[in-house]
């Protein structure tokens, strides 16, 4: 099928006389006929729902749902894009061990990297993606687990050159992780590009309307984690009677490790519910990233054509750093957020953002509505000054998250906006 396909028909198939909508299973338990099929649950030698702390009908549809579009041979569901950030690394990384991110990764990223992280005896370090594959090199040690990058980073719109992060990763033996949360899917898919993680946060477009926050984890299947690096993988978990995952679920070792250790022990899975909305989003991603993309191009056009604003990042632009990039990566389209920055610094962009009217400040991004938030006064608010200036961000700098509204409207907003300044 085709991608635009698989959104509608993946993950839930009902059968003769069953519900034509995914079912919410908003239950915690489950019934079986023997205490031995109870124990093989356990033992994780048959298949089943043993507690929706681990999984859950309705959501391992829409798992299913999602590893189909990334061409991924199995998801987990979490309650955030950072629950899957964190699950990603926990799940190949222990105190101890260190690995590679980019520096223009989500904020948030930076913060659960650098200081959470560090606390549990993880360490990162963060390099500019931009670096040849010699300079990135210099990045990597005995102990690194993996590298760790955006396909358009947030809000710098960098894109990631995932073939070359690719080869550096698998020259060191790491698996290479992505956080495809702008592109989805339906613009990028990584794997091709030689990604082995993908992460999401599945709030943004996944969703696509504001009405909950997931994330997921989204396994190629196509890592070897039997070369040496990653002993918990390819050695007896004693918590599971001595099993193997490499062993005992061979090209899923890394999701089945990640649920039925990780999920068990953290509980971060999201209800029924969530997952239910999230599939409607999902429905409708296909023909929602198209009117994104290009409702995102007009805009770039217009603020770029403008005397007040300073700069533009937004890689469908000729003239933008990355536009080779997004013409490889991101042929379809290159998603609906613009990032950019007026001339008269952070009070200007205060006044712009006050002014609007169509638009929402919010602190959310990839909504079905237009939204502008100013990262430096909140999403990045806690990174220091040389953090912001590595992630791209300006005083001045406003990120919009163009919705899909009509563009002869959103561009009358933005330009109610600069005229106040």
């Amino acid at each position: 099928m085709h991608i635009e396909t698989q959104c509608l028909h993946e993950g839930y198939k009902p059968g003769n006389g069953q519900p034509r909508a995914l079912p919410i299973y908003q239950s915690t338990t489950y019934t079986y006929d023997s205490t031995e099929h109870i124990g093989q649950l356990f033992d994780l030698t048959a298949d089943g729902h043993m507690y929706s702390r681990i999984s859950n009908p309705t959501v391992a549809c829409v798992e299913e749902k999602i590893a189909a579009l990334e061409g991924g041979v199995g998801a987990l569901c979490t309650t955030s894009g950072q629950a899957a950030s964190l699950l990603s690394i926990l799940n190949i990384c222990r105190a101890g061990d260190h690995f590679v991110a980019a520096s223009t990764i989500y904020g948030g990223t930076v913060n659960l990297f650098a200081v959470t992280l560090q606390k549990f005896g993880i360490e990162c370090t963060f390099v500019n993606a931009d670096d040849s594959e010699e300079d990135l090199q210099k990045a990597f040690r005995p102990n690194t687990k993996a590298l760790f990058g955006e396909t358009l980073a947030n809000p710098a719109l960098a894109v990631l050159d995932i073939e070359k992060f690719a080869r550096v990763a698998h020259k060191n033996g790491v698996p290479l992780i992505v956080d495809n949360t702008f592109a989805t899917p339906i613009l990028c898919r990584p794997f091709e590009w030689g990604a082995d993680i993908v992460v999401h946060s599945t709030t943004k477009y996944m969703d696509g309307h504001a009405v909950q926050v997931g994330g997921a984890v989204v396994d190629s299947g196509k890592f070897d984690w039997t070369n040496g690096k990653f002993p918990e993988l390819c050695t007896p978990d004693e918590s599971y009677h001595g099993i193997t995952y490499t062993e005992s679920f061979g090209e899923k070792a890394y999701i089945t490790k990640a649920r039925v250790q990780l999920m068990r022990d953290f509980g971060m899975y999201p209800p029924a519910l969530s997952a239910f909305l999230l599939n409607l989003g999902l429905e409708t991603l296909a023909v929602r990233m198209e009117r994104h993309s290009s409702n995102a191009q007009k805009a770039a056009e217009f603020l770029a054509g403008s005397g007040k604003v300073e700069f533009v990042n937004y890689p469908g632009l000729p003239g933008d750093k990355y536009h080779a990039l997004a013409r490889k990566y991101l042929p379809g389209g290159c998603s609906g957020v613009i990032s950019f920055s007026v001339k008269g610094g952070r009070q200007d962009a205060v006044r712009f953002m006050d002014s609007l009217h169509l638009a929402n400040n919010v602190v959310h991004v990839a909504d079905a509505c237009t939204c502008v938030l100013h990262p430096a006064s909140a999403t990045h608010r806690q990174l220091t000054d040389q953090q912001l200036v590595a992630a791209g961000i300006t005083p001045g700098l406003i990120r919009l998250s163009v919705g899909l509204e009509h563009i002869d409207d959103i561009l009358e907003d933005l330009q109610s906006g600069l005229d106040a300044i």
